[in-house]
């Protein structure tokens, strides 16, 4: 494992890199993806569970440690397919069993942590119905799958669910899609905090935390990274990191006042204001704008609390599937122009599904206007140095180069080079094979 010294680091130095302590890729993208290292590439099917796939002898080798353990098992419950965090729960009890509990993971030249430091939330987690519910659930599946002889004692084996929910991450492919989930022992020292130092960006299954800004000097204690998605409201962030993590967050950006307003904000009615008022679910009375001291009636309130209700549920209803519908996306938008504040979370996340459908549909004309749209909100809530602006910005690169509008690729590609030079690296297949040869073949068509 490789670490940072404890002296000054820049932005875009990397603080800790570290291969997984077990890992699982997605069962949906088994066959699409090598079982070991997540390529995606020519791969060859394991002639023992049939189920898994390897892109070459190499990972196959590097992978039989646990996978013998589970080779049989996979092939006698076969063509059931066990579930992804049964599968890891099983990983980490052959691990174990195989002298995982002894292994050191440094986060620094003398400072390392082993599995019995994370912490299992034992307490925690026999209080949460829910998670007590899936544990049951996983211990049932666990049983059929590699046998009760194989299992720790409950409590022991609880306290093992406990480590691998609460410290699990969930492997990231180049743009930030999750395809797999792992268990890091080094990294899980990194606390939490909705505006992070730091950030979490993948190669293959190996973890990279990547400093967002400049620090004096090399201060684990002002190490932070967002456990949670920063495209929710305030109050949706403390829920997440409640059900999961068991704490509540009290940063900066958690107790802004104006960001939590905004974030639930309509447009004042006065077309040449046009200032965010802040509406929340119990106001249904009149306000006045606060820049121009518009009056606001309660019937275009409860207007604007019907379509964020109505916005919510579709965007919540979307979840579920692969792909966004993008004329229900289109029908929100539709229904919030002219009373929603461009800024207000729910116009955002309306945008940001709308602007992916139209990619996955190939809209291009679409998703080059929406991606623009939604580019502000992405500043304001993930952050001007976030890789998933830096994505949004490679994303609009290539859609302008494909549409022949080459002068705003060049750039929003110079944009995403920015951004991701600082968290993915140069060295990364990211930057290296995307962002560069882009930037390059704009600027050759300028030339010409």
């Amino acid at each position: 494992m490789k670490t940072k010294s404890d002296f000054a680091v820049l932005a875009g130095s990397t603080l800790l890199t570290e291969k997984p302590f077990v890992h699982v890729l997605k069962s949906k993208l088994q066959g699409e993806r090598c079982d070991h290292c997540f390529e995606r590439t020519k791969l060859s099917q394991c002639s023992g569970c049939k189920y898994v796939y390897y892109c070459g002898r190499e990972c196959q080798k590097a992978s039989w440690p646990i996978h013998k353990k589970e080779c049989p098992n996979l092939r006698r419950v076969a063509p059931r397919v066990v579930p992804d965090a049964a599968r890891l729960l099983a990983r980490i009890i052959f691990k174990l069993q195989n002298g995982g509990d002894k292994e050191r993971s440094f986060y620094s030249k003398t400072g390392f942590r082993m599995f019995k430091d994370l912490m299992s939330h034992y307490s925690d987690i026999k209080k949460d119905s829910k998670r007590m519910e899936h544990f049951t659930s996983l211990c049932a599946v666990l049983m059929e799958y590699i046998g009760e002889s194989s299992l720790p004692n409950s409590a022991e084996l609880l306290g093992i669910y406990g480590r691998m929910v609460v410290n699990g991450f969930n492997i990231l492919d180049p743009e930030m899609v999750s395809i797999g989930t792992g268990l890091y022992i080094g990294v899980s020292i990194i606390d939490h905090s909705c505006d992070p130092t730091s950030v979490a960006v993948f190669t293959g299954t190996t973890i990279h935390i990547r400093a967002l800004q400049s620090m004096p000097q090399m201060d684990w204690s002002k190490v932070f990274i967002t456990y949670v998605d920063l495209l929710n409201s305030a109050r949706e962030r403390q829920e997440d990191l409640q059900a999961t993590y068991y704490f509540l967050c009290q940063c900066t950006r958690c107790l802004d006042r104006n960001e939590l307003e905004l974030q639930k904000s309509m447009l004042c009615p006065n077309n040449k204001c046009g200032a965010s008022v802040p509406i929340f679910q119990t106001e249904t009375y009149g306000k006045l704008c606060s820049k121009c001291n518009e009056h606001i009636k309660p019937a275009r309130i409860n207007e604007y609390l019907d379509i964020i209700d109505f916005t919510q549920h579709h965007l919540q209803s979307m979840k579920d599937v692969d792909i966004a519908y993008l004329d229900v996306c289109k029908v929100c938008l539709k229904k919030q122009d002219g009373l929603v504040h461009p800024m207000n979370l729910q116009r955002i996340k309306a945008l940001d599904t709308a602007f992916e459908s139209a990619i996955d549909v190939g809209s291009w004309e679409d998703a080059k206007k929406l991606g623009e749209e939604v580019e502000p909100g992405y500043r304001q809530y993930y952050g001007i140095t976030h890789p998933l602006l830096g994505i949004l910005y490679l994303k609009l690169g290539k859609l302008n180069l494909y549409l022949q509008c080459v002068e705003a690729a060049l750039d929003w590609l110079l944009k995403a080079q920015d951004i991701l030079r600082i968290t993915h690296g140069e060295r990364h297949p990211l930057y290296r094979n995307d962002v560069m040869p882009l930037i390059a073949q704009a600027r050759q068509e300028l030339r010409q």
